[in-house]
């Protein structure tokens, strides 16, 4: 398995779309369906390596983005999305901190 290179809370940049979000959801590898994957994917980046579920910045909807896709946005002011409130419980200043759950 390989180890995922951003971590939940983390702002990110989309390097191939240009948009800036925050790391809400991380799998090890691709999770959703290989329809979803032959319709969005036009890349095919490789299943076997980390995928994101993000929240974009600006917008209302989230992305699931590969791994190959992402780096460490220079920008780490707040990302303006209607969850961040209910997924995360603050911004430091350089990251959003999850909210912690109760098993």
């Amino acid at each position: 398995m390989t180890e995922a290179q951003f971590y939940i809370g983390q702002i990110i940049h989309h390097k191939r779309f240009n948009y800036r979000g925050v790391i809400y959801g991380v799998d090890s590898r691709f999770s959703h369906s290989e329809e979803w994957y032959e319709m969005m994917a036009k890349s095919r980046p490789r299943k076997d390596k980390p995928w994101y579920h993000v929240l974009v910045d600006g917008a209302e909807h989230t992305t699931y983005v590969a791994e190959q896709n992402l780096e460490e946005s220079k920008d780490l002011s707040p990302v303006d999305h209607p969850l961040t409130k209910e997924l995360f419980r603050e911004h430091d200043g350089e990251r959003y901190l999850p909210i912690k759950r109760m098993n």
